[in-house]
């Protein structure tokens, strides 16, 4: 029987200020800015999606930018850390890199056999960078890191929870993951095991609830392949006890969301049909692109909104 679910679509956080944002995930990761457009639910902000060139599911990190708002702190019900795959060799460059921009990494780890650094951008959100061989996507060759350690796309994402047991169930139950390994206490799972639909899962059982704010996961997105998958991934949901939403309309794929039993919200979001349907490929990202329900308030959104730019040649 075909999956109805494939791996991680997009992971979306809360950050800060809206340039020092573009700043970071364009220039010092090296991510393509693919869609500059508003917070369907909160009008007044920005939703940025960062990812490789045509923001491919499974690459595609997104921010809601308030500015002035205050940190979030780490704790559990909270997706803690998105993790970057990159090519086996860059660990060094992208220590070497990440120094030379004034962020801090840990010493080279390993975890499950691969490398890794772990770091925080300039609101404290957790990101690992994993060094494999086995990730054949291409990443954004248009920006300024070099094609041998480019970023290729989600490698997965950590959950904090208190317990696990409940969260596996709807995984492997309800979702199409599959255990993969344990480690140190960490619990990995995936729908094949490979980058892009890696979840894994470390248990806090006395840990402090995480505060979401600047810094702080929003929700994470799970594939599915359109909108017929995505009523079924529903309805067996409903019917097995989640509370799940309506699907709403975000332009560029369809959504449902829940919340998992550890607290952290679940998106199921459709691949079709894409970023490039009100942009041409080769310009995605460059205007501000509104729902058709808010083009009568174009010139007040854009009025509220905070003038941002691109440049990443100060980042080659």
């Amino acid at each position: 029987m075909t999956a109805l679910i494939t791996g991680i679509h997009h992971i979306t956080a809360i950050a800060g200020n809206a340039q020092k944002n573009v700043d970071f995930y364009t220039g010092v990761l090296g991510l393509r800015l693919v869609k500059k457009t508003i917070n369907f639910d909160a009008p007044d902000v920005y939703h940025f999606y960062f990812g490789d060139t045509l923001g491919t599911p499974g690459t595609v990190f997104t921010t809601f930018p308030f500015d002035g708002a205050r940190k979030g702190s780490k704790g559990t019900g909270e997706l803690t850390y998105t993790a970057f795959s990159i090519p086996l060799d860059a660990i060094s460059y992208w220590k070497e890199r990440l120094g030379r921009f004034g962020v801090p990494t840990s010493d080279v780890l390993t975890r499950f056999g691969e490398q890794l650094i772990r770091f925080e951008d300039h609101d404290g959100m957790g990101i690992e960078l994993i060094a494999t061989d086995k990730d054949d996507r291409k990443g954004w060759i248009g920006g300024p890191v070099p094609e041998a350690y480019v970023i290729k796309g989600f490698y997965g994402a950590t959950l904090n929870l208190k317990a696990k047991e409940l969260t596996v169930k709807l995984l492997t139950q309800f979702m199409d993951y599959k255990f993969i390994a344990d480690e140190d206490g960490r619990y990995r799972y995936g729908t094949e095991g490979k980058a892009g639909d890696i979840v894994d899962i470390v248990t806090s059982p006395s840990g402090r609830q995480g505060i979401q704010s600047a810094g702080s996961v929003h929700h994470i997105a799970f594939r599915t392949a359109n909108t017929q998958t995505q009523l079924e991934v529903q309805k067996l949901l409903i019917n097995n006890g989640y509370q799940v939403t309506e699907v709403k309309d975000r332009n560029y794929f369809k959504s449902i969301y829940f919340r998992e039993p550890g607290g952290v919200l679940f998106e199921i979001a459709t691949d079709e049909p894409g970023f490039a349907i009100d942009e041409d490929e080769a310009h995605l990202g460059e205007l501000l692109k509104l729902p058709e329900w808010a083009e009568t308030h174009r010139g007040q959104i854009a009025s509220n909104l905070p003038k941002i730019h691109l440049n990443t040649s100060k980042y080659e």
